[in-house]
């Protein structure tokens, strides 16, 4: 159970400090963890584990937390912020792929002993790269599309701006997940497994993101109640 007790405290650790984030740094913090969750999602996704049954990356805990980072953005800041913090994750990516290839191409002193850890590491096939950026940029920005229009849709229907929270957040990243599961799977392994492999991959990722969509639906509410406590505000756009 040492897996899962980590998995576990691993979720806690980054839901939570996303929500200290915005208490002590309000929309900066949470732009910071756009960042910092990019690059470390890219490094633990390379590290398999077994737990709840299941094998699974480490990445995953960490890539979920960027959904929460953009609802929070979404719901307390605005679409166009929210979008603008999808594109700042995006071209960390990039720059973060383009730099990680580039050390490779280095020629290491006789005297250097990390560099064929970091080829183990970094070499990554082009394939897994691109359908990993893939699949971060196309989810993230429908996220962001999905959340504000299951928002317009409850407002609409019951003319409550604050309520439904948990339906806009949960209506949202698990439909987002869906699609960067099936992107990052089937774009990351085609040719690789047969297709029933990739269905039981696709399967197995989507169920850690069911938990991890859900679980983050508390950690939104705090965050909104601190922002809103904070600004003096009971009405956020």
């Amino acid at each position: 159970m040492k897996n899962e007790f980590l998995l576990v405290l691993s979720l806690i650790l980054c839901f939570g400090t996303v929500v200290l984030l915005v208490k002590i740094l309000k929309k900066q913090g949470l732009f910071m963890w756009t960042v910092f969750a990019t690059i470390t999602a890219n490094i633990e996704v390379l590290i398999v584990v077994n737990a709840f049954g299941m094998e699974q990356t480490l990445g995953n805990v960490m890539f979920a937390s960027s959904f929460l980072v953009t609802d929070i953005i979404s719901e307390c800041y605005g679409k166009k912020e929210a979008n603008k913090a999808v594109f700042v994750g995006c071209l960390t990516s990039v720059f973060f792929i383009i730099f990680s290839q580039l050390w490779l191409c280095f020629t290491p002193a006789p005297s250097d002993w990390a560099m064929p850890s970091i080829r183990s590491i970094f070499s990554n096939t082009p394939q897994v790269m691109v359908a990993g950026l893939a699949a971060y940029c196309i989810s993230q920005f429908f996220d962001v599309w999905l959340y504000h229009k299951w928002w317009n849709i409850t407002e609409k229907k019951t003319g409550n701006k604050k309520g439904f929270l948990w339906l806009r957040n949960n209506g949202s990243t698990l439909v987002s997940q869906f699609i960067n599961t099936v992107i990052f799977s089937f774009g990351a392994f085609w040719n690789l497994h047969e297709f029933k492999t990739l269905i039981a991959i696709t399967i197995s990722s989507y169920v850690i993101y069911i938990f991890t969509s859900l679980a983050d639906t508390p950690f939104l509410y705090l965050a909104r109640k601190i922002i809103e406590k904070d600004s003096g505000k009971s009405d956020l756009n």
